[in-house]
């Protein structure tokens, strides 16, 4: 997988992890909620890493 791939599957994580914590919420589902608090932690991750090796191959 290259960086900007991702950097794109995370930041896509991201935006479902917060939707999924929003539908847990409103439907008071809490299993939905940590899914998607989960699913946010991972896109990060995954987005943090697209960009450090971005940022290392900007070095050489």
């Amino acid at each position: 997988m290259d960086k900007n791939n991702h950097r794109e599957k995370g930041a896509d994580r991201e935006i479902k992890g917060t939707a999924n914590e929003v539908a847990g919420r409103v439907t008071d589902d809490r299993s939905q909620e940590m899914k998607g608090k989960l699913q946010q932690n991972v896109g990060s991750a995954e987005r943090k890493l697209g960009e450090s090796r971005d940022d290392d191959s900007s070095r050489r």
